[in-house]
């Protein structure tokens, strides 16, 4: 029943303006903590070593944090912080804003886009806007959805605060860059591990609510993807929504020639394609909540 209300929850209220711009959103308080361990331990000789501890100890004190709050009286504490945690309505919104935006004109479509993304925007067509904000629905539905609740429904305010805790981790210093690279691998490999059921389990009920296209083509380009996990509910999208994702795009002024997926689809992408994919979204969060229910409903009986 805590799931269930707590989806429920995050799917009318969202992120309310009202609160989070008075207090700091736990998310945002986990990204503090996390940057400062940056700027501590990032130096010196040993940064696989003491990005491998951070993370590990973080983890084990996020994972502790939720242990003794599971143990409070009352299930509100942990329907509370998963209503808060997860991103089904915050995600359905950003998303739907650039599809929006996109309507007035290509510019404003832009600077929504750029909200979401980390790619460069600028010089961005109406397509690669669309095929932008698709793909961060796609990617997110996993990372801010499926996965947290997959977590807790495995373990609880541990598993999900550990969960989010190390994807966050991986979200500021799981890059391969000059300063992240060492530090942030194990944040990055053990964000990997933990979303790899998640991240399939999410192309799956993509695939259920869209056209059901054949698996083959889902298994064969997902590998494509840089990312180990990303390009599964991203090449489900893709080819459930019968539209070309990923190719080309700009990062700091340099151009990576990506491969399509689904290169036979259509490519000249549009705000209605936006709007099939926010459909989507909802579409799949009803699936997971009627799943919920269900097994809710069989450990009663």
């Amino acid at each position: 029943m805590t799931l269930i209300i707590g989806m429920l929850l995050d799917a009318i209220l969202g992120e309310p303006r009202w609160l989070w711009s008075k207090v700091p959103h736990p998310a945002v308080l986990i990204g503090r903590l996390i940057g400062w361990c940056d700027i501590k331990f990032n130096k010196g000789d040993h940064q696989r070593l003491m990005g491998s501890m951070t993370i590990v100890e973080l983890c084990i004190l996020a994972g502790g944090i939720g242990w003794i709050l599971q143990l409070l009286p009352g299930n509100v504490i942990d329907i509370l912080i998963l209503a808060i945690l997860l991103a089904q309505k915050s995600l359905v919104d950003h998303v739907q804003a650039v599809g929006d935006a996109l309507r007035l004109s290509l510019g404003d479509g832009r600077r929504s886009v750029a909200m979401i993304v980390g790619r460069d925007t600028r010089d961005m067509g109406q397509a690669a806007v669309a095929r932008s904000a698709i793909e961060s629905a796609a990617e997110n539905l996993s990372d801010g959805v499926i996965a947290p609740i997959f977590w807790f429904a495995i373990a609880g305010l541990p598993g999900l605060l550990i969960y989010k805790v190390t994807n966050t981790a991986d979200s500021m210093i799981g890059y391969r860059t000059p300063q992240h690279e060492k530090f942030g691998w194990a944040a990055a490999r053990l964000d990997d591990v933990l979303n790899l059921i998640p991240a399939r389990l999410t192309a799956i009920l993509i695939w259920a609510v869209t056209t059901r296209p054949p698996p083959l083509g889902i298994i064969q380009e997902a590998p494509l993807h840089r990312s180990p996990n990303a390009g599964w509910p991203e090449a489900a999208m893709a080819h459930g929504l019968n539209i070309a994702l990923r190719g080309p795009r700009s990062y700091d002024g340099k151009l990576r020639d990506y491969p399509f997926v689904t290169a036979a689809g259509q490519h000249a992408l549009t705000p209605d394609d936006i709007d099939r994919s926010v459909d989507v979204l909802w579409h799949v969060w009803v699936i997971t909540l009627t799943a919920a229910i269900l097994w809710y409903a069989l450990s009663i009986f």
